[in-house]
């Protein structure tokens, strides 16, 4: 009287152990950092590139996460202020480097992190840097704590893809989970202190591009990404757009 329920129990156990084996190869387990090399940021980024050099009295580069969160987040952390030898203007560089990019230690986003510190976003917009004949999308924010207003330039790249909302993020740490990879992750962040966005982010652009140029050729893939064609549309929105989220 027993066998149709003995049957049924024996192939619910054989469909519970293919879902674990299945599960099991499709997990992720090589690091993508294990296969690209091991780096430190402060001696890969140039203290001194285009028209550009690092100075040590200057303004003050935000760090919107504690320490605590930056240890367990990221493998590695540069901060430093850059300042033309041409115009004066200084840029804040932030760079956040984490080897696994895994849901639990995935980068955190500007837009997210800046709200936590008290700083409100007055405007949250998408565009595209042309530099070299490729296309680099990135985030344009504008943010303001008291009298400090700080126009800000980022982007993600996780794995080589460039990511600017939390969308791209997720699908590019997928498409890397289905080759079986973890991947790794950049958060590049430029910033500068004055209430002209539209200066400060010309600005942005001049530096970035002088940034892409100075890199070591074995580390502009892992900061910039792999190219874009030019002629991609222009995404722009308010502090509630889509990038938010």
């Amino acid at each position: 009287m027993n066998k149709p329920l003995d049957r049924r129990a024996a192939l619910a156990s054989l469909f519970m152990l293919a879902g674990a084996g299945a599960a099991y190869r499709l997990t992720p387990r090589t690091y993508l950092a294990d296969t690209d090399g091991a780096f430190k940021l402060e001696a890969t980024v140039p203290a001194a590139f285009g028209e550009w050099e690092v100075v040590r009295a200057a303004a003050l580069v935000v760090n919107p996460q504690s320490q605590a969160l930056l240890n367990r987040l990221y493998t590695d952390v540069l901060s430093r202020t850059y300042v033309s030898a041409q115009s004066g203007v200084q840029i804040m560089l932030s760079i956040a480097y984490g080897r696994d990019q895994s849901d639990a230690t995935v980068l955190h986003r500007p837009e997210v992190c800046y709200p936590a510190q008290g700083f409100q976003i007055l405007s949250n917009s998408r565009d595209n840097i042309a530099d070299a004949g490729r296309q680099l999308p990135v985030r344009r924010l504008v943010s303001k704590l008291g009298a400090r207003i700080e126009p800000i330039t980022y982007w993600m790249v996780i794995g080589e893809t460039v990511a600017t909302t939390s969308k791209e993020q997720k699908l590019a740490q997928l498409r890397k989970g289905f080759e079986g990879v973890i991947p790794d992750g950049f958060l590049m962040r430029i910033s500068s202190i004055g209430g002209d966005a539209g200066a400060a982010f010309r600005a942005h652009d001049t530096f970035i591009q002088d940034l892409h140029r100075a890199l070591p050729s074995s580390m502009v893939s892992r900061m910039f990404g792999q190219p874009k064609p030019m002629g991609l549309a222009r995404e722009v929105g308010g502090a509630g757009a889509e990038g938010r989220g």
